[in-house]
């Protein structure tokens, strides 16, 4: 079967993150209830982190919102680099809740109480968390291929999902046995599945914060291309870095030879090397400086 229509998945990145923070919430509403009810230290933390989720997804909504705002003389480049921020912040908000997890499953192990889980109840609720979560993620599936800031949204529903599967099995287990521990073992679980999605995302943060070059692009090859255009006998000064996910920007200094500029065929290797990016590197902005062989830079002649 094709798609031929967008669907709600086609939708804005806003729209798809309003969806998704109206399903967490009401998720998170029914998990409280359900963690105050059935006494279940899981479902409290699934409903924390999903809290977190929904702190998230509203960093994000108004990341996405500001990122959409035009360049002004300010700010040249525009609001993009809103949306890693946004991201930033999705990034230390997991560690802190694995941490708090992690802590609260360990006293819970420690010392259990007197305090009885109620697995019945404990797996309505996380069913039900499951597939919210299952429909969420589905709707930002596609989206967060191309925004970080979705990215990051994206990957909370995921620990979510994951969670609510943890504490099925968990409630299985107390229905089946009795054993309450297997929920605080779940909560655990829970905190280690977040802190590598954490570290994964506050790692791709700080590559486009350092405007490291993009994953997945080579600058020789991208020399490779350059040099192969005609007229041109060398490049140098070369940098590539990305405002945010999905949007790399390049600029480098091309010398080319005395008969290119004499014949005022400047402007065609211009158009050329813009599209060499456009095409073969996704490159949608991309600067050039053409220089003419033995042209001296300003600050080599000051050094010379």
């Amino acid at each position: 079967m094709h798609d031929h229509a967008p669907g709600i998945r086609g939708g804005s990145n806003r729209r798809l993150l309003a969806i998704s923070l109206a399903i967490t919430c009401v998720v998170l509403v029914v998990q409280i209830v359900g963690a105050a009810l059935s006494g279940s230290l899981a479902l409290l933390a699934d409903a924390a982190h999903m809290f977190t989720d929904a702190a998230a997804l509203v960093i994000a909504l108004i990341a996405s919102t500001v990122a959409a705002r035009p360049a002004n003389d300010r700010r040249t480049y525009g609001y993009q680099r809103a949306e890693v921020f946004g991201a930033l912040a999705n990034g230390v908000i997991l560690v802190a809740l694995a941490i708090w997890v992690g802590i609260e499953a360990v006293m819970r192990l420690l010392n259990p109480g007197e305090a009885e889980v109620s697995g019945g109840l404990m797996l309505v609720v996380a069913i039900v968390g499951l597939v919210a979560n299952a429909v969420a993620l589905w709707l930002l599936g596609r989206a967060q291929r191309t925004s970080i800031n979705v990215r990051g949204a994206y990957l909370e529903v995921l620990g979510d999902l994951l969670g609510s599967a943890a504490v099925i099995v968990a409630a299985i287990v107390i229905v089946a046995t009795g054993w309450a521990p297997a929920d605080a073992l779940a909560s655990l679980l829970i905190a280690a599945m977040i802190v590598p999605r954490a570290i994964g995302l506050l790692r791709e943060v700080t590559s486009v914060l350092g405007e490291s070059t993009p994953q997945g692009m080579h600058v020789q090859e991208i020399r490779d291309h350059i040099l192969a255009t005609p007229g041109v006998v060398d490049v140098h000064d070369v940098h590539v870095w990305q405002l945010t996910r999905g949007a790399p920007v390049f600029s480098a200094h091309v010398v080319v030879d005395d008969a290119t500029l004499r014949d005022g065929r400047a402007g065609g290797i211009l158009a050329s090397l813009q599209g060499c990016m456009s095409d073969h590197f996704d490159v949608e902005h991309s600067t050039f400086q053409l220089e003419p062989a033995g042209h001296i830079e300003h600050d080599d002649a000051r050094h010379a």
